[in-house]
């Protein structure tokens, strides 16, 4: 990737204090953007901001919660104090549940579709004047939930799904006036997600209930993401697996019911034990 492709450009990175937003930091920063990383963790946030300024990019850390409208909007404000425009949106924020919908709290469901779709929403109404302005780009960083419900991640699921839908209908609003939609569909990546994933009323998983090291890491994530925008890509869907996904649930959903069930059962202390 040409070190100056993005020279000039200021890019807004929600949820980026680790995994995917992290690494779209420094690969957006590598390509020569001024970088605007947000987090609800002021440490975690500093400690990405430290390891991007080491690395030469201009980054600004700010503490906010994607799935409060005041924050949001703060941030708009101090980016365009700070940079005077705002050309690219990764709306990358997000949690994820683990729990069947049965035993699910009313709390958690909202939680996730506060931080996962109106995280999205919020950001992306604040950022888009400024992004019209400069016929920029906005990401919706989405999953393979976004096209195939699974069971234990109802709440999940419905969030993505919205993601989808909201981007598309803006991606049509927008197309004649020069901004960019991209929504990126990442498969299973190897990340802190599921780790933090809410439980059914609302705890901390803890340890992953999938093999990390077989998934596809959030740094080549990253490059596919910036490969896409400089392409100004309509969507993006990621690793073998998310593909599979994507192409069954088109032609044969009835079967992929079966597998996708099946598979949870298999996972670590699956809630169909």
């Amino acid at each position: 990737m040409k070190q100056n492709s993005l020279k000039d450009k200021v890019v807004i990175i929600t949820g980026a204090s680790s995994g995917i937003g992290a690494s779209c930091a420094l690969a957006f920063g590598k390509a020569g953007a001024k970088i605007v990383i947000t987090g609800r963790n002021q440490d975690k946030l500093n400690a990405v901001k430290s390891k991007l300024e080491a690395e030469g990019i201009v980054v600004l850390a700010i503490s906010a919660d994607a799935g409060v409208i005041a924050d949001n909007e703060r941030m708009a404000e101090i980016v365009l104090a700070e940079f005077g425009k705002i050309d690219i949106l990764i709306n990358n924020a997000g949690i994820t549940m683990r729990a069947l919908f049965e035993n699910l709290d009313f709390e958690v469901f909202h939680k996730v579709m506060d931080t996962n779709f109106w995280g999205a929403v919020y950001a992306t109404k604040v950022c888009l004047p400024s992004i019209l302005e400069n016929k920029g780009t906005v990401i919706g960083i989405s999953s393979v939930n976004g096209f195939r419900g699974t069971p234990a991640r109802t709440a999940y699921t419905a969030s993505k799904y919205a993601m989808n839908g909201f981007f598309e209908s803006l991606r049509t609003e927008v197309m004649k006036k020069g901004v960019h939609v991209l929504v990126a569909c990442p498969g299973f990546t190897a990340s802190n997600i599921r780790k933090n994933a809410l439980t059914a009323h609302g705890s901390a998983q803890g340890d992953s209930p999938r093999d990390e090291s077989k998934m596809m890491s959030s740094e080549e994530v990253a490059e596919e993401i910036l490969k896409a925008t400089l392409k100004r890509k309509r969507d993006l869907t990621l690793t073998t697996q998310g593909k599979l996904l994507k192409f069954l649930n088109k032609w044969m959903p009835g079967r992929l019911d079966h597998i996708v069930y099946n598979q949870l059962k298999k996972e670590k202390d699956s809630p169909f034990h």
